[in-house]
């Protein structure tokens, strides 16, 4: 047998390439340069302000930035969980202070490029930006003890509903759910204090990590317990009560809306109401801002509802029929 080595198999297929393939140097100036044309067509749409976009002499709130304080409120609140050094009773006091410092300058920071760049794109009159970022940013800290003591509320109703968390630890480290209502509380409270963009900006870091989208608008009780999470979509002007429990894929959310809406009904209530000690069960859909779900009541899965329900109330989907396929012993036709 006459095989054929390596290198001749190459010098052939560098033949066949060269025999077949007519190559030729392609020049600038042969090749339509579509560059310009692109630049000035964008460059227009967005000088003219057709187009959302940041041309401004002002700074933005910082995405990243934005995260990196979630990342610095959880060692501050979880203190221990998230650090990367190890925290005893004598060094806690001194981590709490240096983390809080840093958080303090940083929000501060954030804050103040959201009001900058609110006033800017409304054309307002920005004064005194700096001193009021840093007294809403001590207002938030102010309100961490209350948060934390909410956080751990929302801790024991998870240990409560969920069977399989096996203690503390393990909520906080691995609970989208947790993850998520910490970064609505937070959120929330940066809304009350009327901050521009940046709760928004930290409740797309929470849908993006958890698929849970929480509003920083809506008003939620203690004790709330998202078990699984995914899918589960709570509305601007949702109140929900104390004790409540979600499971994956439940929406709370608003009526189909006129064209018109975004203006129209911005501050009209939209969402549901949902009072204390109510389990909404998967896939669950609660709509319109004048429904109420009584105090006490389960709503089973998959249940569509657009109309309220009095307290210590049922409200199950009938049975579909099934149709079983298999062996006819030990099985049902």
């Amino acid at each position: 047998m006459n095989l054929m080595q390596p290198s001749e198999l190459i010098m052939g297929k560098k033949e066949v390439l060269a025999g077949s393939c007519k190559t030729e140097t392609v020049t600038a100036e042969r090749v339509r340069n579509p560059i310009p044309a692109a630049v000035a067509a964008l460059a227009d749409g967005f000088k003219s302000g057709r187009w959302a976009s940041h041309i401004e002499p002002v700074p933005i709130p910082s995405k990243s930035e934005v995260i990196d304080l979630i990342e610095q409120v959880q060692r501050i609140l979880f203190p221990g969980f998230f650090s990367p050094v190890i925290l005893r009773p004598e060094n806690l006091e001194y981590h709490l202070g240096q983390q809080l410092s840093l958080f303090y300058e940083n929000l501060a920071s954030q804050i103040s490029s959201a009001i900058r760049h609110d006033c800017f794109r409304h054309n307002q009159a920005c004064t005194l930006c700096s001193e009021r970022s840093y007294e809403i940013a001590a207002a938030l800290i102010d309100s961490l003890p209350e948060i934390r003591n909410l956080l751990e509320t929302d801790i024991e109703a998870t240990l409560t509903g969920d069977p399989a968390a096996a203690n503390s630890d393990e909520v906080i480290f691995s609970y989208p759910g947790l993850f998520a209502t910490l970064i609505y509380r937070l959120a929330h409270r940066l809304h009350e204090l009327e901050v521009p963009l940046v709760p928004r900006i930290m409740s797309e870091h929470a849908y993006h990590r958890t698929a849970i989208d929480i509003n920083p608008e809506a008003t939620i009780g203690s004790h709330f317990f998202i078990d699984h999470g995914s899918g589960v979509v709570i509305g601007a002007t949702t109140t929900i009560g104390n004790q409540v429990r979600l499971y994956q894929g439940v929406t709370l959310g608003a009526l189909s809306l006129p064209k018109d809406a975004g203006e129209r009904l911005r501050n009209v209530k939209r969402h549901p109401t949902i009072e204390d000690d109510v389990i909404i069960y998967a896939n669950a859909t609660i709509l319109g801002g004048e429904t109420v779900v009584g105090a006490r009541s389960i709503i089973g899965g998959n249940v569509w509802l657009t109309e309220s329900v009095g307290p210590d109330t049922r409200v199950m989907l009938a049975p579909p029929p099934l149709v079983y396929f298999g062996p006819e012993e030990g099985g049902k036709k």
